[in-house]
């Protein structure tokens, strides 16, 4: 057992504790605003494949723009980096505050111009997210690093938990206000953008040492750089590419105001218990995880999670019942929660700092793709199938994948301690004969 000041080893560092507190106002403030765009979009539509092109909108910018923003992760000041980030999704946030102000928005049946501000949204994240996880390991001595991020990951699901329930709330509130009546969406927005400022000034107080800097023209080779290191490194390659398809196929959050509204009759108030449900999986796993941390099988650790992740998604799929479904939704994001700590561990240990921007991108280029775009993958099944048979058949996907990844990645298997000697030691299959760029 770990000692107290053991389990809270990462918060020594001032930064860590100002980025944490930064991390967990903007997720929260976030998770709110995702809710309230769901609902709303629902409210105008009624369709769920509108639903999922939230998603699509929030992905594309990664899609096109992800490689060139991890070497810009690994080129520029990273800490800046973020601030402009944030200040764009402050900017977009207010965008979305000005439109639920709009008289008769809802029913005016437009939804596109919530989908433009969701792009401007996507691309901050697009840019932030590399320089973000490339940062971390600055903020920590190297012998905090797995604590730091079961502590981050701790941080985010505490947020995610708080979040989607303190949307749901405030989207039941009305208030009058100098600028006329406030409906639910414009509280929720106007709680967000209170978070993103809040993060700002918070981030603006982080003092991060000087990063080494790649100094390399910025050109298509340099920034195909992290995609060729993820494809030879095969842990890396095998722990990414499991999470990209196990979520992307058993993803249901996208679909959660259809089961609140349609399937489960709970309203805008039990879709923010719904949403908050997996963070609290996640959290009671993450505290277990800070006392008793994994050191050893960490590879089929995280094969059995994400087949479990695969089984409750089922399960969620077929309950008719909200208590049923709660209970699934934790279990969906217990699991989960142990193949992030994972996936996070590897990613950074076993990447030299000034790669970490460029493979950092990969990273995030995967997680949209698993996350937004699994979210438009949702609407789209749920279009062609309805939600039950489309979130039913992703869980049986993903439990399909883990199997075939456990076949395909051997060395994803075989991972042992979760420690940077172990990982760089086994060299993730890398050929020390060729460089990566």
């Amino acid at each position: 057992m770990l000692t107290g000041m053991a389990a809270g080893s990462a918060f020594r560092s001032r930064d860590f504790r100002l980025y944490q507190a930064a991390r967990l106002m903007v997720i929260v403030g976030a998770e709110a605003q995702s809710v309230g765009v769901a609902w709303q979009v629902y409210q105008i539509t009624h369709s769920a494949l509108a639903l999922g092109y939230t998603g699509l909108a929030l992905f594309l910018p990664g899609l096109f723009f992800m490689l060139a923003a991890g070497h810009v992760a690994d080129r520029y000041d990273r800490r800046k980096i973020i601030l402009i980030c944030y200040g764009l999704q402050a900017v977009c946030t207010a965008g979305l505050l000005w439109l639920s102000l709009e008289k008769d928005f809802v029913g005016s049946g437009r939804v596109w111009p919530i989908y433009a501000v969701l792009v401007g949204i996507g691309l901050g994240r697009c840019f932030s997210g590399p320089a973000a996880s490339a940062m971390l390991p600055s903020l920590v001595p190297r012998e905090d690093f797995v604590n730091a991020v079961t502590w981050g990951a701790t941080v985010y699901q505490i947020a995610n938990m708080s979040g989607p329930a303190v949307g749901g709330l405030l989207f039941t509130l009305q208030l009058t206000g100098m600028m006329g009546l406030w409906n639910g969406a414009s509280i929720v927005y106007g709680f967000t953008l209170l978070m993103l400022l809040g993060f700002i000034v918070l981030v603006g107080m982080i003092r991060t040492p000087v990063q080494r800097k790649d100094k390399k023209s910025f050109n298509l080779k340099t920034m195909l750089a992290g995609l060729e290191y993820v494809w030879r490194a095969k842990l890396l390659l095998g722990s990414i590419s499991l999470d990209l398809f196990a979520v992307l196929l058993g993803g249901a959050v996208a679909l959660l105001p259809i089961f609140a509204t349609d399937i489960l009759h709970a309203g805008p108030r039990g879709l923010g218990l719904l949403r908050a449900m997996p963070s609290v999986g996640a959290l009671v796993v993450s505290l277990t995880m800070l006392a008793k941390p994994i050191k050893r099988r960490a590879g089929a650790t995280m094969l059995t999670c994400v087949g479990v992740f695969g089984a409750a998604t089922v399960v969620f799929g077929l309950s008719r019942s909200i208590w049923v479904s709660m209970v699934a939704l934790v279990l969906v994001g217990a699991s989960d929660m142990v193949s992030v700590v994972i996936r996070s561990s590897v990613l950074q240990l076993a990447t030299p700092p000034e790669m970490r921007g460029r493979v950092s991108a990969v990273n995030w280029l995967f997680i949209g793709a698993s996350n937004e775009f699994g979210e438009f993958e949702s609407g789209l099944t749920a279009h062609w199938w309805g939600a039950v048979r489309a979130v039913v058949i992703g869980g049986i996907g993903s439990m399909v994948v883990t199997a075939s990844a456990a076949g395909l990645f051997p060395a994803l298997r075989r991972a042992d301690a979760l420690n940077a000697e172990a990982l760089m030691g086994a060299e993730l299959q890398l050929s020390t004969a060729e460089p990566v760029d």
